[in-house]
């Protein structure tokens, strides 16, 4: 989709990338003269001068197309730097500002997952996430990436895809669970789980050592990042819908990893009977 697209040259929005699409030209090596009558000539002559300049990027980083693109379009990056891409989400202890701590954070690359631990290896992160040139996120332009720089002393320069923003434009709310659910992604043994129920798990782990408890955590944590790569799939096959490219560059759902953690059940529903009892 990065080679079809027009809308990263200055002047030209999606209106004008749709009537290029609709006169033919589908690629930016289709554009040479004639130039579609349908643009003005002054959108001809910014296609002319810019794409020269682009087409020479072609094999660049992704920083190079995202500064170019507008955030809410960094999903047309996804498939040809699919392989640089980590997709990553964090747990906290739930306060705020100068008491937020990061509890756990996963991190999954589309093939391996990798978590991390506060106490155990929570700085591996940086060294970990640093190999990476696009991060993606649910919320996390507000959420993970401020707390991660702020906690780990450390800064996150890549391109960063936030589902959040892409999910709204395409009209899903109802933070990251309610989006997995309405696009018909179910987390089984974790339905019901998340985040407050994240930290309570946390406060347990350390009131008592549990190791099952820890592991549940990770499991909930690791079902957040695993699931933003079927999310992203579902963006971008959404947002090439109405477009001429919606079959030739289809994207399949991809098949979730196995966890290397097992939620356990009877903690879950001891849990949720105490968070009750909170309530009422």
């Amino acid at each position: 989709m990065l080679y079809n697209t027009f809308i990263h040259i200055p002047g030209i929005g999606k209106k004008s990338e749709q009537q290029i699409w609709d006169s033919g030209i589908l690629s930016w090596e289709d554009w040479h003269a004639p130039f579609p009558e349908i643009l003005p000539e002054a959108k001809k002559r910014l296609i002319s001068h810019y794409l020269p300049q682009i087409r020479d990027q072609q094999g660049r980083k992704p920083d190079c197309y995202g500064k170019l693109l507008p955030a809410n379009q960094h999903w047309r990056l996804f498939p040809h730097f699919r392989k640089t891409i980590a997709y990553f989400d964090i747990e906290t202890n739930g306060r705020l500002r100068e008491e937020c701590e990061i509890t756990t954070i996963a991190l999954y690359d589309g093939h391996k997952i990798k978590t991390y631990t506060q106490g155990r290896n929570l700085e591996d992160f940086i060294d970990d996430i640093a190999g990476f040139e696009i991060i993606v996120t649910y919320n996390g332009k507000s959420f993970d990436v401020p707390v991660i720089e702020s906690c780990l002393h450390t800064t996150l320069p890549q391109v960063h895809i936030d589902l959040r923003h892409i999910l709204y434009n395409l009209g899903y709310r109802g933070g990251l669970k309610g989006c997995e659910q309405q696009l018909g992604i179910y987390r089984h043994d974790l339905e019901g789980v998340n985040g407050f129920f994240a930290v309570i798990l946390w406060q347990e782990y350390q009131r008592t050592g549990n190791e099952k408890i820890l592991e549940t955590l990770l499991a909930y944590n690791t079902a957040d990042a695993v699931n933003l790569e079927c999310l992203l799939v579902h963006a971008y096959n959404l947002n090439i819908a109405d477009t001429p490219f919606r079959l030739s560059h289809y994207i399949p759902i991809p098949e979730k990893p196995i966890s290397p953690y097992t939620p356990d059940p009877t903690i879950i529903a001891r849990l949720k009977n105490r968070i009750q009892s909170f309530r009422h």
